[in-house]
């Protein structure tokens, strides 16, 4: 099992594919990586040398921020936001939805479980 970036990649899946599993690597960055170590697309990571799997560590680390870098710059946003009490940091601070969405319906991933109000019956 090759480990890049702290994380386990699946063995029996495509380069390409295999390396979505890191945080913060999408299916158009993982294509760009492969083509220019030169992968074929249909090489899996189970085929791949020791050497292959350390040159796409070495890409990774040299040109992508991923994993607990990525978690933590989001999270430095974020808290940059709230403490400025700035609307999208107020909207962060109350768990409500930041991008302008409808919260009189909907917006339960946001808001968690609805809770009964005691004493609205009609």
């Amino acid at each position: 099992m090759a480990r890049i970036a702290g994380v386990n990649i699946p063995t029996n899946k495509r380069v390409e594919i295999a390396l979505t599993y890191i945080h913060g690597i999408g299916r158009t960055t993982a294509k760009r990586i492969a083509d220019e170590l030169g992968f074929p697309v249909d090489r899996r990571v189970q085929d791949l040398t020791d050497s292959e799997v350390l040159s796409i560590r070495e890409k990774i680390d040299k040109e992508v921020t991923v994993e607990g870098d990525l978690r933590r710059q989001t999270a430095m946003n974020i808290k940059r936001l709230m403490d400025l009490a700035c609307y999208r940091g107020l909207r962060h601070r109350r768990g409500l939805p930041v991008r302008g969405q409808r919260t009189h319906t909907n917006a339960r991933t946001r808001k968690g479980k609805a809770k009964p109000i005691a004493g609205k019956k009609k």
